[in-house]
C-alpha cells in the first residue's frame, strides 16, 4: 500500500502573481481544499517538495500536511500544476480528505515480464501506463501489478484481465487493451506512429495563473 508523508506549510498570505517571488524565497504555492478545512492558501518548501514529486504514485500519496504547526490534516495531491515551457513546478492543490471514505486518483501500471511472445521475436506495445482506481485512503496501491509472461505473439491484456489489490477498484473501460504482443514489423510500425504523435505540441500541466 501506499506511503503516508509527513510534511510541514505556512499559511500563505501573498496572493496573485506570486509564484516567481515565492520561489526566489524557495517556496511553492499551494492550496489546501476540502469540506472540513474550507479553502486555504499556503506555501511549500519547494526543494523538498520537489523530491516527493518525483515519485511515480505521488498522486496515490497521502498527506500528514500541517500548517502553521497546528495539528496534521490527511490530504492527497488533487492536481500539480507545470510551467508549459520550463517544466517547473508552479502550483499544488492538496484535498483534505476523510480515512473513512473512499477516493478517486491514478496510480502507474507496474508490468512484469518478458512475455513468451517478447521471448520468441514478439514487441510488447503498452496502450496504458496507468489506471484510475477508488478505494479507502489506506488502501491506496503504489501501482497496479500488470503480469505479461503468459502474453504470446497476437495476445493482448484488456483492463478487465487486471487484478487490483483487495479493496480497489478499477474505473477505467473494462474493454481497453492494456498492452498487446505482435509482430516484429507491425510493432515497429505502432512505436513509429507513436513517435510522431508525441512529437506533437503538448501542455504539460496547467499554465494557471497563480490565485
Amino acid at each position: 500500500m501506499t506511503e503516508t508523508i509527513e510534511i510541514a506549510a505556512e499559511s500563505r498570505t501573498r496572493i496573485g502573481k506570486s509564484a516567481k517571488a515565492l520561489a526566489r524565497e524557495g517556496k511553492l504555492p499551494a492550496v489546501l481544499y476540502g469540506t472540513s478545512v474550507g479553502s486555504k492558501p499556503i506555501q511549500l518548501d519547494r526543494h523538498d517538495f520537489e523530491q516527493i514529486a518525483s515519485r511515480e504514485a505521488v498522486t496515490a500519496t497521502l498527506f500528514k500536511l500541517s500548517v502553521d504547526g497546528h495539528k496534521p490534516v490527511n490530504a492527497m495531491i488533487k492536481e500539480i500544476a507545470h510551467d508549459p515551457v520550463k517544466g517547473t513546478l508552479l502550483h499544488v492543490d492538496f484535498w483534505a480528505i476523510k480515512m473513512n471514505q473512499p477516493v478517486t486518483t491514478v496510480v502507474p501500471l507496474n508490468f512484469i515480464g518478458p512475455s513468451a511472445g517478447e521471448k520468441a521475436g514478439g514487441v510488447m506495445l503498452h496502450e496504458l501506463r496507468e489506471v484510475h482506481i477508488e478505494a479507502l485512503p489506506a488502501d491506496l496501491p503504489e501501482h497496479v501489478d500488470v503480469d505479461t509472461t503468459g502474453l504470446e505473439v497476437g495476445d493482448s491484456l484488456h483492463v478487465r484481465d487486471l487484478q487490483p489489490p483487495a479493496g480497489v477498484t478499477i474505473l477505467d473501460d473494462p474493454e481497453g487493451i492494456v498492452c498487446s504482443v505482435t509482430t516484429p514489423q507491425k510493432g515497429v510500425e505502432a512505436e513509429e506512429e507513436a513517435a510522431a504523435e508525441a512529437a506533437e505540441p503538448e501542455v504539460i500541466g496547467k499554465a494557471a495563473e497563480e490565485e
